[in-house]
């Protein structure tokens, strides 16, 4: 006896497709940013409330395909970061901590970011396979893209770069943030007998938010660094992961901080004087770390006199040999009589386990030193990760330049401008 053959379901019942989930948001937080953005903004708030400001988007290497496949995505991330505010639990954080003042927080509980002052499209002519994302418009509006975009575009190109691979992907992750874990935990243990009882201790920070492989797999690695080896890691740039793994947040000023003084009407050849002076009125003893490499070692350290040595606590370095970097550092503490124990030097460019071991053992009997350590953290999970930034390239309509200590950092659209600027700093 054969069963009677089963219908097929009429178009009316068959069952509907659901539809695929939406993608997850790359920011869902404006706290989702680095410390230094935040005493920035603050800062040029108080001191240049109408500056107008441009900032453009750069990749430094090459991408395993053109990003200006991205566009489309990255438009739409831009839409959802323009609907985000802060919450009230968010700014109560930000206004505990003491050198965030009251008219800054009250600015931040009305802001958003104004689509109208960003776009995103593929490039074009000479530009062609290019991402371009342009921000332009008032600077105290435009000036905290900078963060966001770059932690877009890097999980956008890694979602797609390892879509069918990424369990594997992330497996090697872990394999390789437990070595360093190792690593890093046995340098720090063997530094009294290595280098003496008079050595300070390795301390590091994470500063990798910027090129990370993905919020997710950030937030996984500084969770991991806190539980595994507390000692070591000493706090975060990414303020929402500071609050939520109770770290400190960690951060100052960066390049376009002193980059907006070449523009603000004060005598180019003193706008670095100006921008510390700036600085130490704003914060008056706090944050006192500063940035030597927006026009080289030389020009920072002719302006950074006797008066600055003792008012800011330490100096960054993010550009050119570091033992270079440091040594000279020594050598104008010591002209001016100031003990460098009583001061801070902070490493933070492209730095791994390695190098940073290098610098603590050359270093570490002389000064108190700190480690800041981003993609080598955040994004060393096997495929190659994007060397992005986005930079400060004009403000008041004037062209204004970072001119590095290492070659292929230098960033300017005016060559006319870059060259007066070195012309008036005496820089080759």
């Amino acid at each position: 006896m054969t069963s009677d053959p089963v219908p097929a379901p009429s178009k009316a019942t068959a069952p509907a497709r659901a539809p695929a989930p939406a993608p997850v948001p790359v920011i869902r937080s404006l706290l989702e940013t680095d410390l230094y953005k935040f005493t920035m903004w603050q800062t040029l708030l108080h001191a240049f409330p109408a500056n107008d400001a441009e900032y453009r988007f750069v990749c430094r290497n090459e991408p395993a395909f053109p990003l200006s496949e991205l566009s489309d995505a990255v438009n739409a991330e831009l839409d959802h970061l323009c609907t985000l505010s802060f919450s009230d639990d968010e700014l109560a954080y930000l206004g505990g901590l003491r050198f965030m003042k009251s008219d800054f927080i009250d600015f931040l509980r009305i802001f958003r970011f104004q689509r109208r002052f960003i776009e995103a499209r593929p490039g074009e002519g000479a530009e062609q396979g290019q991402l371009v994302i342009v921000a332009k418009g008032p600077q105290v509006h435009v000036m905290g893209f900078e963060i966001f975009v770059l932690a877009i575009v890097n999980e956008l190109y890694f979602r797609r770069l390892c879509a069918d691979r990424r369990e594997a992907v992330l497996a090697e992750g872990r394999r390789r943030l437990a070595a360093k874990v190792a690593r890093l935990r046995d340098y720090a243990a063997g530094v009294p007998a290595t280098l003496g009882a008079e050595a300070c201790p390795f301390e590091f920070f994470d500063f990798g938010l910027r090129r990370r492989f993905s919020g997710e797999w950030h937030d996984e690695v500084v969770g991991t660094l806190k539980r595994e080896i507390p000692e070591c890691i000493k706090g975060t740039s990414n303020v929402a992961l500071a609050r939520r793994h109770g770290l400190i947040p960690i951060g100052t000023m960066a390049h376009e901080y002193l980059q907006t003084y070449q523009a603000v009407g004060v005598q180019l050849r003193l706008s670095q004087h100006a921008a510390l002076e700036g600085w130490v009125q704003e914060y008056r003893g706090d944050l006192g770390i500063a940035l030597t490499d927006v026009i080289g070692m030389e020009a920072f350290l002719a302006d950074f006199d006797l008066y600055f040595a003792k008012l800011f606590d330490g100096l960054r370095h993010d550009s050119g040999d570091p033992m270079v970097w440091g040594e000279k550092a020594l050598a104008h503490y010591a002209r001016l009589r100031i003990d460098a124990r009583t001061k801070r030097l902070v490493f933070s460019d492209g730095l791994d386990a390695d190098e940073a071991f290098r610098l603590h053992t050359h270093f570490a009997t002389r000064v108190p030193v700190g480690f800041g350590i981003g993609t080598h953290l955040t994004n060393d999970l096997g495929p190659k990760p994007l060397n992005i930034v986005m930079k400060l390239v004009a403000c008041n309509a004037q062209p204004v330049a970072k001119l590095s200590d290492a070659p292929g950092k230098t960033l300017c659209d005016d060559e006319t401008f870059l060259n007066y600027l070195r012309q008036v700093f005496a820089v080759r």
